[in-house]
């Protein structure tokens, strides 16, 4: 499955606890500074992404851009192909990622080089 973007979907920031406490995901707040592009990657974990300030967009692996502003929810399952887009000022989002730790290192922008369709987490091998 591939990222989602959910279009208004929360208009409270209580609502995006509320929908924090039901997927289980850890809360940080992430700015994202004026920059170009990213190129693509893909991360070693589930995120969720709630648009707090700004605009941007998000680029999934076929090239299609994906609005982002104030009240969307990114969903990125981990190990999908995706980019942020260009951001000009700045974007203000709350990240939601499965366990608490430092988010950069979470968020490393791993190598779509090294990314496969068949890695599964070593508890889906039978």
């Amino acid at each position: 499955m591939g990222l989602t973007v959910q279009k208004k979907f929360f208009e409270r920031r209580e609502q995006v606890f509320e929908d924090l406490a039901q997927t289980g995901h850890w809360p940080t707040t992430f700015v994202s500074g004026a920059s170009p592009e990213l190129p693509l990657h893909w991360h070693d974990l589930d995120v969720s992404g709630y648009v707090i300030e700004g605009t941007t967009y998000l680029v999934d692996e076929a090239g299609q851009h994906h609005a982002l502003e104030p009240g969307d929810k990114l969903n990125i399952p981990r190990g999908t192909l995706h980019a942020e887009g260009a951001v000009v000022g700045e974007v203000i989002y709350i990240v939601g990622t499965e366990t608490p730790g430092s988010l950069r290192t979470q968020l490393a922008l791993l190598d779509p080089v090294s990314y496969t369709h068949l890695t599964l987490p070593t508890s889906d091998l039978v």
